[in-house]
């Protein structure tokens, strides 16, 4: 049976690919029943799908949304005492300061998203005792969870940067500074 019956005729089916066969791999030409090869960008373009894209309409989502998002995923997981790295946050604790000023809770947060898929890179600071492979693994679960959940994009990555440890010193520090008493010079 080496020698198989070959269909022949622009109707018979898939035609391969060859060098010099006139077809290309990327899926530019098409070739019609009649054996007339037309463009594909002649053709009525073909409609995007996906929970996203409807008959009824397209739904597009911001940056903002999906850094919104994967912000509160991230604070929601045990060991995240804070987010963005160093001079993030003190700036953000000096706007917070201010009256009327809402908290920000895409600090630390980055996004390059597309029209069905995200990546989405996190900055935290862990609390010290709990495991960072843990904790970053936590992040990923929850925040692909949660973005996928609300948006419908696809996560394609998150990626988790711990930039400092909080250890427990740090807030006894804090303490102290607040309860000492204010130079005589400053009066």
């Amino acid at each position: 049976m080496a020698d198989a019956q070959k269909p022949s005729g622009p109707s018979s089916g898939p035609v391969s690919s060859s060098p010099g066969s006139g077809h290309s791999s990327g899926g530019s030409t098409d070739t019609s029943s009649s054996g007339t090869v037309t463009s594909v960008s002649d053709t009525e373009p073909a409609r995007k799908s996906g929970p996203l894209h409807t008959p009824h309409g397209d739904t597009t989502i911001e940056e903002t949304v999906v850094q919104k998002l994967a912000g509160l995923a991230t604070r929601e997981v045990p060991g995240v005492y804070a987010m963005g790295n160093t001079a993030r946050r003190v700036f953000s604790s000096m706007t917070e300061r201010i009256p009327g000023s809402q908290t920000n809770v895409s600090n630390g947060v980055s996004v390059e998203k597309g029209e069905r898929q995200a990546a989405i890179d996190v900055s935290i600071v862990v609390e010290y005792g709990y495991s960072i492979v843990e904790v970053s693994q936590g992040i990923r679960r929850n925040v692909i969870r949660s973005v996928e959940n609300a948006t419908g994009l696809e996560v394609l990555e998150v990626n988790v940067n711990v930039t400092d440890v909080h250890l427990p010193e740090d807030d006894s520090d804090d303490d102290q500074d607040a309860n000492k008493k204010p130079s005589d010079r400053l009066e």
